[in-house]
């Protein structure tokens, strides 16, 4: 069945206003996001049609954009928030991590904060340091958070409904350069459910496991791999919280090796925990060490240059996955 293609932002914007016709409920709340439809774009046209008490705009201020939508949460409302770039997600991380994610804890459950918190992360665009950052180990760290990061526009719709309508409070991670990234959507709703890793590509000698825009980067490895015999498995867990570790085991088991891809800083990254996982609950079954590739522990250069060399890319993939087989020496990652 040949279904019809959308961009990722236009499927992000699809599950919003999709959302917000069926519980009047949700709304839209953060900086410039009415007529000028936010900083990328995603909630353009959103105002036109549900009005300024659905998609509010607000002074710069992240603190008081968490703020206002864990009270709005509690009151019995669904707040869909965006924090232009997530490096500003600093300033409202009390109300994020004091706050909406301890409420129902504390509370006994007689309190729920369904907030979903949107949030362009990582770089490539030339931001430099204090824009491009990729921030999603914080999140991860902190219990009863649910963490995401779609990495196809059919993923980001469904993930994103499922978001909304969850009781807990959500960190939806979006990278800024795949908003114009193009992929097939199915015409009917389909809600992803949290914790469900996807295998974008089937092999048999190694597992790749990439988060987020990496899977691109993965997948063109994988292909160029091929082209010399190379197998690669790509798993994208689009959720780190909850985690899909039996969907990356069962892989790893199979191909008895790995390699973990996320952009943000190797040390203490997502890919750690990852790593940490395969060790304690498949290392009999292993063949090579398990590798990451990751930001080598720098801020994101401003220099096109510099920049290109912190971030990961198909050639260092390629490289590990060849390490891993045991093909070429190891290699410095930072």
């Amino acid at each position: 069945m040949i279904m019809p293609e959308m961009s990722y932002s236009e499927a992000l914007r699809t599950a919003l206003r999709e959302e917000m016709k069926r519980d009047s409920g949700v709304f839209l709340i953060g900086e410039d996001i009415g007529r000028h439809g936010g900083a990328f774009g995603v909630s353009r046209g959103l105002f036109d049609e549900f009005g300024p008490d659905r998609v509010i705009n607000t002074p710069i201020s992240e603190a008081a954009i968490v703020g206002a939508s864990v009270g709005a949460a509690v009151a019995g409302t669904r707040p869909v928030a965006e924090i232009m770039y997530m490096d500003f997600i600093t300033i409202s991380m009390s109300q994020i991590v004091n706050q909406m994610a301890k409420i129902h804890y504390m509370l006994g459950g007689k309190a729920r904060a369904p907030v979903v918190v949107r949030t362009p992360a990582g770089g490539g665009r030339g931001n430099a340091a204090q824009h491009m950052q990729s921030l999603e180990a914080w999140f991860a760290h902190v219990p009863g958070l649910i963490v995401v990061m779609p990495s196809t526009p059919a993923d980001a719709r469904g993930l994103l409904k499922t978001a909304i309508r969850d009781d807990n409070p959500v960190i939806f991670i979006e990278n800024k350069l795949l908003y114009a990234t193009r992929g097939e959507v199915p015409e009917e709703e389909i809600l992803i459910p949290f914790g469900k890793a996807d295998i974008k590509r089937s092999g048999g000698d190694t597992t790749v496991i990439a988060t987020s825009r990496m899977i691109l980067f993965a997948l063109q490895a994988a292909e160029r791999l091929a082209g010399e015999g190379i197998d690669v498995e790509v798993i994208d867990p689009r959720c780190l919280v909850p985690l899909d570790i039996e969907t990356i085991l069962a892989s790893v088991r199979k191909t008895g090796r790995a390699v973990i891809v996320h952009e943000s800083c190797e040390r203490a990254g997502i890919g750690a925990e990852i790593a940490a996982q395969i060790y304690e609950r498949a290392f009999d079954e292993l063949d090579g060490p398990v590798l990451r590739v990751a930001n080598p522990n720098v801020p994101i250069p401003f220099s096109p240059g510099l920049e290109a060399a912190a971030l990961p890319d198909e050639d260092r993939i390629v490289q590990a996955v060849k390490q891993t087989l045991g093909l070429v020496p190891a290699f410095e990652n930072g």
